[in-house]
Order: structure tokens, then sequence, then C-alpha cells
């Protein structure tokens, strides 16, 4: 095993795949490792853990994992996309005695959001919030210059804040949150509705061509570049929803900075970042900046300092 002096082991921790990577004291990516995630519960996940860190080839001097749900002092309370975690789960702990160097576990969102704030498109904020758009809508805070995780662990549940009352039904059970009408899970219910009723679509077209059983990212990107009405409503309407959540997160806690990531902000960049911020606009009380995350190539780069960035109020 390589010796690698202040490099730390990142862990993601997903419903569907766990990458593993080398993080060097610069905050560069030097290797890194995928693997599906099991769906036999909590000792095949760690154990998946350990020898994907294990392929990585290198003795880490710690190792730090983002996980699905709300997590308090390493503890996974919560994990709905991971089968059989119906328990909490003292992660950190297991992964301690199996690894044997020190674990931190945390939120993932709340990580991603760190990771912007330290190295990308955050840096140099004091108080910032990322908001990840993917299959849902999660979220995590830095206040004040430090991590918030809440009382429980669950702060920055963006994608269950509700914009509008009596709305769209969410996958939580709830209506009218920011998740049932910007998560790509949502959009894609709301389609097929469309479709159903005869609306025609290239969005369908071009996942069929490409052999994809779902509407990814990439789909989306390409339909509103072939000026898809269908696409161009449902993106609009998900801008609108994450535009009011934004909104009333910077006026309830004075953010400087909010940074949007996930699959679809990395497929439209700074331009999906820009409609979210005059979508909030108008009734947001601070100016405060709103950027695209990061690529992870980009995440150290001089540029990466001083992001484009739209402000969210006049």
């Amino acid at each position: 095993m390589t010796a690698a002096p202040g490099a730390v082991v990142a862990v993601d921790l997903g419903g569907t795949k766990i990458l593993a990577a080398v993080v060097d004291a610069d905050h560069r990516v030097a290797g890194s490792h995928k693997r599906p995630t099991p769906s036999q519960g909590p000792d095949a996940v760690v154990a998946a853990i350990v020898a994907a860190v294990a392929e990585l080839d290198v003795a880490p001097a710690a190792v730090g994992v983002g996980a699905p749900g709300p997590v308090s002092d390493g503890v996974v309370q919560t994990a709905p996309n991971l089968p059989g975690w119906s328990q909490p789960v003292p992660l950190a702990a297991r992964l301690r005695a199996e690894l044997g160097v020190p674990v931190v576990v945390g939120n993932d969102v709340t990580a991603g959001t760190v990771g912007e704030w330290v190295a990308g498109a955050g840096r140099g904020a004091r108080s910032v919030l990322g908001v990840i758009l993917g299959t849902g809508v999660g979220g995590g805070l830095v206040l004040d210059g430090r991590p918030y995780a809440g009382a429980f662990g669950g702060a920055g549940e963006f994608g269950h804040v509700v914009v509008r009352p009596g709305g769209a039904l969410c996958g939580c059970g709830r209506r009218g949150c920011v998740e049932a009408y910007a998560g790509r899970a949502s959009m894609e219910r709301a389609l097929d509705v469309l479709v159903g009723a005869g609306r025609r679509t290239a969005l369908t077209d071009i996942a069929a061509r490409r052999g994809k059983d779902r509407i990814t990212s990439s789909v989306w990107r390409s339909a509103l570049e072939a000026g898809d009405e269908v696409a161009a409503r449902l993106i609009g309407e998900a801008v609108e929803a994450v535009g009011l959540g934004v909104a009333s997160a910077v006026n309830l806690l004075d953010l400087d900075c909010v940074v949007v990531g996930g699959g679809l902000a990395e497929q439209l960049g700074q331009d999906i970042a820009d409609r979210i911020a005059a979508a909030a606009a108008p009734t947001c009380s601070s100016p405060t900046a709103v950027a695209a995350s990061s690529s992870p190539s980009s995440a150290t780069s001089p540029a990466s300092s001083a992001p484009r960035t739209s402000p969210a109020a006049p």
C-alpha cells in the first residue's frame, strides 16, 4: 500500500453507487474507484466501502464519508435510499474498526457543500447553501464559517421546503415541496402525465435513441437545446420552485452564496444558476450570489476562487 502524506479518502455513499477518491492536501483528486452499492443492508455496505478504499492502494491519514440521510455523531439515523437500513447505523465506528484510521461520517449534501465552500464555487463565502438537483433535491449548509447539521443532523432539507401549499405530491408524502417540482423523479412523473395526455416531446425520442430507460440530465439538456416546449415548461417550473426556496432560505439565514450542483446543474452550468437567481430575485431581500457547482477538475483552479455568479436580488 502506497504512503500518501496528507492525503485522505473521500467516499460518496449513494443509493446506486459507492465512489471513493484519494484527495491530496491541495484538494486535488489523485485517483478514484467506483462500485455498485450493495442492496443487502449495512453489513454489505460497510464491506463494500472497505473494499473500495483498499482498491485505491493508499494509506490515508483519514477517511470521510458522505451518507444519504441525517447523520448525528457518526450514526446514520435514516437512509431511505439504502435497502435494509431500517435502524440507525453507527457507520463511523464500524468503518474506523475496519480501516484503523480516523473516520468522519456526515450527510452527503452537507459534505458536498463544505467541499464547494473550501475549494469550489463557494470559496471565500461565510454562509453557503448548497442545492443538489438530482433524482431528488438535496441541501447542505455552512453558516458563519462552520458546517451546520442542526439539532438532529437533518438541517438543510431544502427539497422539502414547501413553496406551493397544497401543490404537487412529493415523494415524502407532503404537497408543494421544492422536490415535487425540481427532483428529476418528480419531473419524469409530470412528463408521463403530459405524454399520456397526448403531448409530443423530444425528451422521450432522445432517450429512446440513446437507449436510456429514464430521462437523464443529458437528455434534458439536449431537449432544451432543440427548443422542446415540454422540456422548457418542466424546467421552468423547476427553476421557479427552486428560486422560491432559495429566496426563503436567503431571507431567513442572510446567506452570501448559494451553490447549485447535481446532474442537471452539471449539464446546464451557470445558465441554470442564473435562471434560479432571476426566479429568486422578486422575493429575495439580499444580493446573494448564485453559482453553479465547480467540477472536480476545476475545483482547485484559480478561476474557481472567483466563480461567475448572479445575484439573487438587485
